[in-house]
């Protein structure tokens, strides 16, 4: 399948996985993932912005500001909230634990990149918004699950998420500048280890989330040596061929290449005019899509824990194909490198 079509494909998957609130699944199956999150959906529709999809991901911001707002009370009173949410609005119930800060940031960080890109009017958005950052204000500091809900912590990607939110240019009062600017020096003082950046504050770690302190939420250039270090770190102790482990103790489903890491690693790539090399996990994404063009959470090669696969497809089932957010990666790079014909692109 061409980039054109796998990317024509990607806006029809992520369309037909769109509920009528304007939430975005995370995909059909398990069914664990037939909900919503605020962090993978505000990719999702960023990257349908991007697309010139602006319908979609505008449907996602008007459901992101109902959840916002049925929310604000227990919001105001610093409750850590869950990330992930029904179709409908609602807590999921359930073992699995969703308690998770950074799509308050990102939903907000997406729109604000959505009303640059086509000049919208945020004026239906801004109340949620400016709830949701002053939230993220007062309650950064709160340690939560990571985006993988498997370790409790502060966490750097989540700190960049929310960063990202308060400097989307949405809300400008001096408390959303001075949470910003203490996020990032809490993230340069303490999340630092062995000159690259840290998974968790005060805790070290290793996790390939933290591309997205630079790329593309903007806590660093992503040309900043920290970057530079992290990156290759990255690229030296998770990286397989073109794919992106998650960290090195994962276990979830053996520990396969994550396509939404060779994304956000490619998207980096271009940032800092490593062009081959983004263009190269492009197409390694690409490879990676089935032949009806749906790609899945992660590839079944190069497991870290192979004996473990067969455990989580006994509890859950295969793993999720189509993931929206892997389909949203790949038309985020592919748009960042100018590879598709698409009208609307921007």
């Amino acid at each position: 399948m061409s980039l054109d079509g796998l990317a024509a494909r990607s806006v029809a998957v992520i369309r037909e996985h769109q509920a009528a609130s304007g939430a975005y699944l995370a995909a059909p199956f398990p069914d664990a993932y037939r909900n919503a999150w605020l962090r993978d959906g505000a990719f999702v529709a960023d990257a349908m912005s991007r697309a010139g999809e602006c319908a979609s991901a505008e449907a996602f911001f008007f459901w992101c500001a109902g959840v916002v707002e049925a929310r604000a009370g227990r919001m105001a009173a610093r409750e850590l909230l869950d990330g992930r949410f029904t179709v409908d609005g609602q807590e999921v119930r359930g073992e699995w634990s969703a308690t998770q800060l950074d799509g308050y940031g990102a939903w907000v960080w997406a729109l604000g990149a959505h009303v640059r890109r086509h000049g919208v009017d945020p004026a239906p958005w801004l109340p949620a918004a400016r709830l949701s950052l002053r939230y993220a204000a007062d309650c950064w500091q709160t340690p939560c699950f990571d985006w993988w809900e498997e370790r409790r912590g502060v966490h750097v990607a989540t700190l960049a998420a929310l960063h990202g939110g308060l400097t989307s240019g949405l809300v400008q009062e001096d408390w959303a500048m001075e949470a910003a600017e203490s996020i990032r020096s809490a993230v340069l003082r303490e999340g630092v280890a062995d000159r690259r950046l840290a998974a968790r504050l005060g805790e070290g770690g290793l996790d390939a989330s933290v591309i997205v302190v630079a790329t593309p939420f903007g806590l660093l250039e992503p040309d900043d040596p920290l970057m530079d270090d992290t990156v290759r770190t990255v690229e030296s102790e998770l990286m397989v061929g073109g794919g992106v482990h998650r960290h090195p103790g994962d276990e979830f489903y053996g520990g396969g290449l994550w396509v939404i890491l060779a994304g956000l690693l490619g998207w980096q790539y271009a940032r800092v005019g490593r062009v081959e090399e983004a263009r190269a996990e492009l197409d390694w994404i690409a490879a990676a899509a089935s032949g009806a063009g749906e790609l899945p959470e992660q590839l079944e090669e190069h497991l870290l824990y192979p004996r473990k696969r067969a455990e989580w497809m006994d509890r859950w089932g295969p793993p999720a194909r189509p993931l929206l957010w892997s389909h949203a990666l790949f038309l985020a790079l592919a748009v960042e490198l100018g590879a598709l014909s698409l009208e609307n692109a921007a």
